[in-house]
């Protein structure tokens, strides 16, 4: 399914993501999409926000990955941005979170596209359409 919705203000981001974690069941990855400044991690938030997480949610571009757990499923929120090849990837430990039953939100994902496949990928790309406007376009895959 594809669909996309309009943005004005970080709480519509968020909005949009919490609306999205309510379909999320553990194990997907959710593939963010978007130039600088485009508020992927404030979809992120929203997502930890609809996932029940209480705590700070924060942009992990220098410690590549940060965790967010206690909420209805874990999150794990990883910045690609700096990656550039597969040795550096297996360093983010990226692989063996895949395996631990939450929800991966990947910010730059087009940086480690060739380790992102399967049903469980849900594309998540934010576009500007003014300076404070975004479009934000989610794909899963699945047929509606």
């Amino acid at each position: 399914m594809t669909y996309s919705v309009f943005s004005s203000c970080e709480n519509d981001t968020m909005n949009a993501a919490a609306a999205l974690s309510e379909r999320l069941s553990g194990g997907e990855i959710v593939a963010l999409r978007g130039g600088l400044g485009m508020g992927k991690t404030c979809f992120v938030k929203g997502l930890a926000k609809g996932l029940g997480y209480k705590g700070e949610v924060t942009s992990p571009t220098f410690a590549i990955v940060n965790e967010y757990i206690g909420g209805r499923l874990d999150l794990f929120h990883f910045d690609m941005y700096r990656i550039t090849g597969w040795d550096d990837l297996y360093s983010t430990g990226y692989f063996d979170y895949l395996g631990a039953g939450g929800v991966t939100a990947v910010e730059w994902s087009e940086n480690i596209s060739g380790a992102m496949d399967g049903e469980k990928v849900i594309s998540v790309e934010i576009e500007r359409v003014s300076n404070s406007d975004r479009k934000i376009t989610v794909s899963d895959g699945e047929s509606t």
